[in-house]
């Protein structure tokens, strides 16, 4: 007869015991249906699933959840992509007439995302006009100041009040020179060297603009997604995988401290455990190998007299060949 048996460990489940279930064919233990990064229990079996691993709320979040290039914060659901961005539907708007975008289509114009209607105004109008005197700009470049176009020379820097030119930035509504913006206490970027204006990412000792924190080796930007440090670079998981990683048996995860190797596999120090038990060993514990699977000496000694002396036979079987190497 077949015996469901837990989608994670795969053992086999007690009569009456309570189990998890997250499909027809997927059963857990209830100590197995745990968090794939925190190992906490799910609040409400609540759970998010993303390449065959299970996360909780907050994991999945701070692991996955691009962040909206408008308000900075997480998407959660439906996401928008457009302009090498992401944006929550309602934060994805025409940057002129501010109508949203996500079920109308727009055109990129110069940096922007337009509706139809202001991408064609733009294209009909001659030239752009001062917001503040309505005159052309010419040869001149102008100043963007919340969404609107300006001769540089209608404004002063807020710090020093010199005149401003077309390069100046805003910051907090107040516009500052280049020369008192680069004084402000803004934080450099590792990469480029700038000053971050907007949501910065703290790694490796510095600080750096997001779509500038990217992996050393396909210097794909991580975005939000959890990152590998090693000698000083950062990593995507999969590239750390292939230069540097060993898995744990147990959580599939990358093995960032110590590593306990057994059996021709390894494990997390913290997952390193009895098969039979599940009590917690260590590099110095006592076990034995039962079909490819660590065994305390107090499960080893309740096996049948049968199976110990097979065991005992290939521990002294591969003793003598590597004495014979």
């Amino acid at each position: 007869m077949d015996i469901s048996k837990c989608a994670k460990c795969n053992d086999g489940f007690e009569p009456y015991e309570n189990i998890a279930k997250t499909g027809p064919d997927e059963l857990w233990h209830i100590d197995c249906f745990v968090c794939s990064r925190c190992f906490q229990p799910f609040k409400d079996n609540e759970y998010f699933e993303f390449e065959g691993r299970k996360y909780c709320h907050d994991d999945f979040k701070r692991l996955y959840a691009p962040c909206c290039s408008k308000c900075g914060t997480f998407i959660i659901g439906r996401v928008i992509r457009a302009m090498h961005r992401s944006w929550h539907p309602d934060c994805f708007e025409c940057q002129i007439c501010g109508q949203r975008l996500t079920d109308f289509g727009f055109i990129s114009n110069a940096g922007r995302a337009l509706c139809y209607g202001c991408d064609a105004n733009e294209y009909l109008t001659p030239s752009l006009k001062c917001h503040k005197c309505r005159q052309s700009f010419d040869d001149e470049s102008p100043l963007r100041y919340q969404g609107e176009c300006y001769h540089p020379y209608h404004f002063n820097c807020f710090s020093c009040g010199s005149e401003l030119s077309y390069d100046s930035r805003e910051v907090n509504g107040k516009l500052l020179c280049i020369r008192c913006h680069d004084k402000s206490g803004l934080p450099i970027c590792g990469a480029c060297h700038k000053p971050i204006e907007e949501r910065v990412v703290t790694a490796l000792g510095k600080q750096w603009h997001v779509e500038h924190f990217a992996c050393a080796q396909c210097e794909r930007p991580f975005l939000g997604k959890r990152h590998y440090e090693k000698r000083g670079l950062a990593y995507c998981e999969q590239d750390y995988k292939e230069l540097f990683g060993s898995h744990c048996h147990v959580c599939d995860a990358i093995i960032e401290g110590d590593v306990v190797s057994a059996l021709g596999k390894t494990w997390c120090v913290d997952h390193f455990s009895c098969s039979f038990c599940n009590t917690a060993m260590n590099h110095t514990s006592k076990f034995y190998d039962v079909e490819s699977r660590p065994c305390c000496k107090k499960c080893f000694d309740m096996l049948p007299s049968k199976s110990k002396k097979q065991i005992y036979k290939e521990i002294r079987a591969k003793k003598k060949a590597m004495a014979n190497k």
